[in-house]
């Protein structure tokens, strides 16, 4: 008996109801998040729906007064530092651990993976109670090496899944050729994974940028980052600055992240 290859009736109704408990999910996890976009370019002085009016005039608070300007500077600093940081490291470790003749692979890498299981504020608190002893406390040095731990492991992942379609036997081959590992490396190795790890490093930047609970533990008053900025001003005072700021945010986050997805796909189609 041949089976039809047009979907039946009952098939059809499963597909419907299913793109459609799809669409309420995506519609359930999206509009929390995109909620400050409108009120961003409300004109009024208050989080009021609907809008008073249609303005920039909290944009122009954001990226022209000293306090914001200083917050995303801020942000920047420690957010590049972790990027720089992370990638270097996690690019090393995944390489380490790729190869299967390491010792106590099964063992390091959930070790390595711990920071994204660990409630992010028991990190905060163990890297105060640490740096507060050798004096990294409230230092641009402290705050960037707490984000590192938290950032490094998706470049672990994300250049590690790089790796599982790279032969081995180009390293091989390049020194048979004479070539040095560093030169080897730079020459063979990284043109291959590097989708992997620019995409590690976006998904480290967004991840050093955003946070905010180690940052409070960390930072001096002068070394506020664009979300703690956020934090204080939703304690003490409701501006729609704050919503400004969050969209600001979330696009970047959002554009980091698609261009992380891109790269990810290249490195697919390339190790493919």
């Amino acid at each position: 008996m041949l089976l039809s290859p047009y979907p039946t009736a009952g098939e059809r109704i499963r597909i419907t109801l299913l793109w459609i408990w799809c669409g309420l999910v995506i519609l359930f996890l999206l509009v929390p998040i995109l909620i400050p976009v409108p009120l961003s370019f409300n004109s009024g002085a208050f989080f009021i729906f609907p809008l008073e009016g249609i303005s920039t005039r909290w944009y122009e608070v954001v990226l022209g007064t000293q306090r914001w300007q200083s917050a995303i500077g801020n942000s920047l600093i420690v957010a590049l530092g972790t990027t720089l940081i992370a990638t270097t490291l996690g690019t090393l470790t995944a390489i380490a651990l790729s190869d299967e003749r390491f010792p106590g692979r099964r063992i390091v890498m959930p070790l390595l993976l711990s920071p994204l299981i660990v409630p992010v504020v028991i990190t905060a608190v163990g890297s105060y109670l640490f740096y507060a002893r050798v004096g990294l406390a409230s230092t641009y040095a402290g705050i960037i090496l707490a984000h590192t731990a938290l950032a490094s492991p998706f470049v672990v992942v994300t250049v590690g899944a790089s790796l599982t379609g790279f032969d081995r036997n180009l390293m091989r081959a390049a020194a048979i050729s004479g070539a040095r590992p560093l030169t080897s490396f730079f020459r063979v190795m990284l043109p291959l994974i590097l989708p992997g790890v620019l995409s590690g490093a976006a998904f480290a930047f967004v991840t050093s940028f955003d946070e905010v609970v180690v940052v409070q533990f960390l930072a001096s008053a002068g070394q506020r980052t664009m979300p703690l900025e956020m934090f204080i001003g939703l304690r003490e005072k409701l501006s729609p600055a704050i919503t400004a700021a969050a969209t600001l945010m979330m696009a970047l986050s959002i554009l980091l992240l698609l261009v992380a997805n891109i790269l990810a796909r290249r490195g697919r189609k390339a190790s493919a």
